[in-house]
């Protein structure tokens, strides 16, 4: 008899990017980047950061952001859900300190609500769902532009000092490393957008390859400064337990809230998904100019939070393609005719 190969659930989706963060963090811990391959890695590291909102200015279409315009109560929502539920709720979690959080993973827990929502697994679970695929995209969309100009201005009024000395100085950064570059790629895409489109994947690889370097320098400067002997396994587990109700909080007052503002199935399950997911391509590149030698602890939260997004959200998903649709008056149409996808 053939022996078969045991595989993870279909339904349990382990990111291969995610496992390229793991291991970088490990690499940082067992090679931290320390002296003049420090500095080395942070001029990188830094260059990278400014090609990313770089690229993220050139890819963004601006006529396909007017027309998402027309479905402003969509987009409103999930703003609502992304940069004040979240917030809120980050907010609350101080009650935790220190009993369950510590000061700097609540910090952490906190920005990670400051984040914008995520654009690729938002539109990927609202497909499988059959739910509202264009409103995802905008909604998305919407949320990474307004996350260049919201995430730092909140992370001023809420993060204070615990923002690993987040001052003036700190958001002349976040101008200069995001803004400038975001705003140079907007101008510049009429040029060379044709050329974005024709090479997405090897310009995909480098934006993931940018932000594995963000995370190395990141961990290498938490290893060299000690401060991950602050972090226990009983930590993490609390850590994790807390992002789980976060995680579930969010998806209930998403679905809900949508559902009492009288938006239909398809309307909901974009509002859903991009309303209760937050962006580790947007948070990581941040917190490394917001938090400094801090950001090691500060991107340990959103770095969880993401692969147990990806989790959660993949089961909702799939059963929420067997659900009844409805019709153009709101009511559910039977189930051996809506097709399951």
């Amino acid at each position: 008899m053939s022996r078969r190969t045991p595989r993870l659930p279909s339904w349990l989706p382990v990111d291969p990017y995610i496992m390229a963060l793991i291991g970088t963090v490990v690499l940082a811990a067992l090679l931290p980047a320390s002296g003049t391959a420090a500095d080395v890695a942070g001029g990188a590291s830094t260059g990278a950061v400014a090609f990313l909102f770089f690229l993220y200015g050139a890819r963004l279409s601006t006529a396909e952001a007017v027309e998402g315009l027309k479905h402003w109560r969509l987009h409103l929502t999930v703003l609502a859900c992304t940069f004040v539920a979240f917030p809120l709720l980050g907010l609350a979690s101080r009650g935790l300190v220190p009993y369950v959080l510590t000061p700097q993973l609540q910090s952490g827990l906190l920005f990670l609500c400051l984040v914008p929502s995520t654009i690729q697994s938002s539109i990927a679970f609202t497909s499988i769902a059959r739910g509202n695929v264009p409103a995802a995209i905008c909604a998305g969309s919407f949320s990474s532009i307004a996350g260049i100009f919201v995430t730092p201005l909140l992370a001023a009024a809420l993060l204070g000092n615990s923002g690993g000395g987040f001052s003036a100085d700190a958001l002349l950064k976040i101008g200069v490393q995001l803004l400038l570059p975001f705003v140079a790629g907007q101008l510049l895409r009429r040029w060379i957008g044709g050329f974005l489109t024709r090479h997405k994947k090897i310009l995909g690889l480098v934006d993931r390859g940018s932000i594995l370097l963000v995370v190395y320098t990141a961990f290498s400067e938490g290893m060299v400064a000690g401060i991950w002997h602050q972090v226990t396994p009983a930590r993490l587990g609390a850590l994790l337990a807390v992002e789980a109700v976060l995680l579930a909080t969010m998806l209930a007052v998403s679905w809900y809230g949508a559902k009492r503002l009288g938006f239909g199935r398809e309307d909901r399950i974009a509002i859903q998904f991009a309303g209760s997911k937050k962006s580790l391509a947007s948070g990581l590149p941040m917190a490394s100019v917001l938090f400094g030698a801090q950001a090691s602890l500060a991107v340990l939260p959103l770095m969880l939070f993401h692969q147990m997004q990806l989790m959660v959200c993949a089961v909702i998903a799939k059963r929420r393609a067997r659900d009844p649709l409805e019709d153009a008056s709101g009511s559910a149409a039977s189930r051996e005719t809506a097709p399951v996808g």
